[in-house]
């Protein structure tokens, strides 16, 4: 059985002593050397920026929950305009998704317009 079979599966049945269940303490401190975070953030006024323009400008990745307010918020045009300097500075991206969420990124780090498989 090559190498690929393998990965892929040989179209067999497998039993559950084919699988290893995987323990994520076991892996806790493998994390420590890993050069950029994915941050989870929550955008409910004006001050949860500066937390996120702290973990740009520090080179992390952040995914802003929006969903408190509407996309027509002065609030949210204030905030993306705020993080679109913050990511223009550090030659990063800036992506709204649907009407919640907002992906930030750092240096060298672009989001692709177009989804997987098209």
């Amino acid at each position: 059985m090559g190498i690929m079979s393998k990965i892929l599966g040989s179209g067999g049945t497998h039993s559950a002593e084919d699988y290893v269940e995987l323990d994520l303490d076991d892996f806790e401190n493998a994390r420590g050397g890993a050069g950029m975070q994915v941050h989870i953030a929550e955008i409910s006024e004006q001050r949860d920026v500066i937390d996120i323009k702290d973990a740009v400008y520090d080179g992390d990745f952040v995914i802003a929950d929006i969903t408190r307010h509407s996309t027509t918020d002065q609030t949210v045009e204030r905030i993306i305009d705020e993080l679109r300097q913050v990511v223009g500075e550090v030659d990063g991206d800036i992506v709204q998704k649907g009407d919640d969420q907002l992906i930030i990124t750092p240096t060298g780090v672009t989001v692709s317009r177009e989804k997987l498989g098209e």
